[in-house]
């Protein structure tokens, strides 16, 4: 996970403790609130919020009439950092069916094999 260069250029320590986030957006900034899954007892912060300045920009509204009005759009930051919390999310939806997947197939493992062990027990009943 060190590839996560904008968390970590934010002071993201602990990416694999990140259990969801959030956004909200004004007009001048967006913010970014990302919770973390901590151990109890832990003094470490359960939440942290960034605050990112949204760009302000002026764009040609009628072109017939040269009206300009102001658009805020994110910032490269507040988009790269978005972008990987949206990645590691992901990684840890797959991980966790995999997880899933593997316990699923070994409860059908240990099904098999009592019913083999049976009737092997069976068997050696018969002799």
């Amino acid at each position: 996970m060190s590839d996560l260069k904008a968390l970590t250029a934010m002071g993201v320590q602990n990416p694999e403790q990140i259990a969801r986030f959030s956004i909200y957006t004004t007009d001048d900034a967006d913010t970014l609130r990302i919770i973390y899954n901590r151990k109890k007892g832990s003094i470490l912060p359960v939440s942290k919020k960034f605050r990112f300045p949204r760009l302000k920009k002026s764009t040609m509204i009628d072109g017939g009439t040269d009206k300009t009005g102001v658009i805020y759009e994110s910032s490269a930051e507040f988009r790269n950092a978005l972008h990987e919390l949206n990645e590691l999310m992901d990684q840890k939806e797959n991980a966790d069916e995999i997880r899933k997947l593997i316990l699923d197939e070994i409860h059908t493992l240990e099904e098999d094999v009592a019913a083999r062990m049976s009737y092997i027990q069976s068997l050696v009943k018969k002799i």
